[in-house]
């Protein structure tokens, strides 16, 4: 049996890997190739997992859909033929009586419907909290959003709701609930982003607060963002001197640390401590860690700074707030802020600039009923763990092993 996996993105490639190595534990025999349409695959190298075409690293990141200037760099960069092989790649594999496990969104979606092999496809892109929640569609929703009636496109549910498509996966309950109206064979089983991640189940001390910075991890932007949230550093320590204050920064472990303490130390931080994943960074009393040691950074902060798409989504999962504000891209953008703001709900504090952050903690943090709210949000947006398990389990009998 041979299962080819497609996927769009860094965030993409790793929700891959982990049905993958489900789908392994269970089928050590399962020969499995991957296509990463956007950058170079470095996480299924890592499991050793084949490539079954030309991979390249283009500008824009996969941050085409902004048009303009990366888009345009994109093409200088040979994206066309880039895209001519990849389909064609696709098309061989439908033809040698393989399946495929499409990741993200509409792109690789279209290239295994392409194929004309069977399909099954995880939705990582699109939810229905964009453009309404359990009460409704959102003040901001548009007419022909609402006349659409999915955040899913006529065309895109067409492609899922296909013969050959043999299982969807959405991201969460709400997503699958809606595209279940259709003949659309959509499993609510979890998102894959919150496999692995846990909370401290200890109550938060009334004079400490834990502190997760997240600066996102494509480069330059990361550093960039990383340079506003250090001004966002100090709007929380002016806004709540009585705190004892503990900032951790989660760095990519794909990012060279070097870059985010040289950074810092322009800013006035000094390095009081260097090791190969943690730097330790002081200015009058105050301490920043830089660190890549970053699940248990998330198990233990009470609130993030953030800048990041997937970073942040795993983190309102656990039950906790965000603060973001919009940086200068190409990624987060004002746009992209106020969308992660209507995916997130209650959890994400949006404000217009990083000396606003110390008031919007400030007002969080003493808001017990907001965070009770905050709790139950995230379980419901994000879900529970296990979902790689779950869907890896769905796959083989849909997909894999289907008459």
């Amino acid at each position: 049996m041979k299962l080819l996996v497609l996927s769009n993105g860094h965030g993409e490639d790793l929700i891959a890997i982990r049905i993958i190595e489900r789908l392994l534990q269970d089928l050590p025999e399962l020969e499995i190739s991957a296509l990463p349409i956007v950058g170079q695959g470095y996480a299924y190298q890592d499991l050793h997992i084949s490539l079954a075409g030309r991979v390249q690293q283009m500008p824009s990141g996969g941050f085409i859909y902004k048009g303009g200037n990366p888009l345009w760099q994109d093409l200088r960069r040979g994206l066309i033929q880039l895209t001519l092989e990849q389909i064609n790649v696709v098309r061989q594999w439908g033809k040698t009586g393989g399946k495929i496990l499409a990741v993200g969104d509409l792109v690789p979606l279209l290239y295994a419907w392409w194929s004309k092999a069977d399909y099954a496809f995880v939705g990582t892109a699109k939810s229905e909290y964009y453009v309404r929640d359990e009460f409704g569609w959102l003040p901001q929703t548009s007419w022909l959003e609402r006349k659409l009636d999915s955040i899913y496109l006529p065309w895109e549910r067409w492609l899922m709701s296909r013969d050959r498509c043999r299982g969807v996966f959405p991201r969460d309950s709400l997503t699958s609930e809606i595209l279940q109206q259709w003949a659309i064979p959509a499993y609510d089983l979890g998102n894959p982003m919150m496999d692995g991640l846990t909370t401290k189940s200890m109550p938060r001390e009334v004079d400490k607060l834990d502190i997760l910075l997240l600066p996102g991890s494509r480069m330059p932007e990361a550093i960039r963002n990383w340079q506003q949230i250090l001004t966002a550093v100090w709007s929380v320590i002016k806004t709540l001197p009585q705190k004892q204050l503990n900032f951790q920064a989660a760095i990519a472990a794909a990012l060279d640390l070097k870059s985010f303490m040289i950074s810092a130390v322009t800013q006035g931080w000094q390095v009081t401590s260097k090791q190969e994943q943690t730097v330790i960074l002081t200015q009058n009393k105050h301490t920043v860690t830089l660190t890549q040691h970053n699940q248990e950074c998330f198990k233990q902060a009470d609130i993030a700074i953030a800048m990041a798409g997937t970073a942040t989504e795993q983190f309102v999962g656990l039950g906790k707030p965000a603060v973001i504000f919009p940086g200068e891209g190409p990624q987060f953008t004002y746009a992209f802020a106020e969308a992660q703001a209507r995916l997130l709900g209650c959890a994400i504090l949006m404000v217009e600039n990083p000396g606003q952050v110390g008031k919007a903690i400030a007002k969080v943090i003493d808001d017990e009923q907001l965070l009770n709210k905050i709790v139950i949000n995230g379980k419901r947006r994000m879900g529970e763990a296990g979902a790689a398990k779950r869907i890896a389990e769905c796959l083989q009998k849909t997909l894999l092993f289907s008459a």
